[in-house]
């Protein structure tokens, strides 16, 4: 719109004297209005509009520290950190960082890895993190220290996820370790999950 002059002398008060749109070319925005997150951007050389932030951004975070011990002495898998977060939208992704502890008791043995997407109750996907974690020809416990792992996960779904970090031993009867106790107490272990805005 233009900015017409009053009288002599008299300056246009912006705030009462103006009505509509006031368009880019006149040092406007072209906007009537804005939404929370969103940002100006040009779309041509007079043109302005209005664009949402929001793709890549962290929407909530969900984190679990565990300082329980397990003794895990089979190849079936034994839960011993988990951490549960509920989507906002089924388009979103989740990241899934874990730093657990783990060792082992006797020479050989290894430590098998999983990380466990559940919903509802149900293994619904699962991402293998090692099946080697720990080998070593020594004797003895040995407390081999923090493990780690990503998962960026696309679940599609609203529901609520418990991602879950389990352990196996390599071989019945060798026993593996998480959070292994020593004489200054015992460790801890990690797991913290990020919705990520698609």
């Amino acid at each position: 719109m233009a900015l017409t002059r009053l009288g002599p002398n008299q300056a246009v008060n912006l705030s009462t004297n103006t009505t509509g749109t006031l368009g880019v070319a006149n040092g406007g925005t072209g906007l009537t209005s804005g939404t929370t997150d969103q940002l100006l951007k040009f779309t041509g050389t007079t043109t302005l509009a209005s664009s949402a932030i929001s793709t890549g951004k962290v929407l909530q975070v969900q984190h679990t520290k565990d300082t329980g011990y397990h003794a895990v002495n089979s190849v079936s898998f034994v839960t011993v950190l988990e951490v549960t977060i509920t989507p906002t939208s089924s388009s979103n992704s989740i990241l899934v960082i874990g730093s657990p502890h783990i060792g082992k008791n006797t020479n050989n043995t290894m430590v098998i890895e999983r990380c466990f997407r559940v919903v509802g109750g149900s293994d619904v996907q699962t991402q293998v993190i090692s099946d080697i974690s720990a080998k070593d020809g020594g004797t003895g416990q040995n407390m081999i220290g923090g493990s780690s792992f990503q998962w960026y996960d696309s679940p599609s779904t609203t529901s609520a996820i418990t991602y879950q970090y389990r352990i196996a031993s390599y071989s019945d009867n060798d026993v593996v370790f998480f959070n292994l106790y020593n004489a200054g107490g015992s460790y801890s272990s990690q797991i913290t999950a990020m919705e990520i805005s698609a």
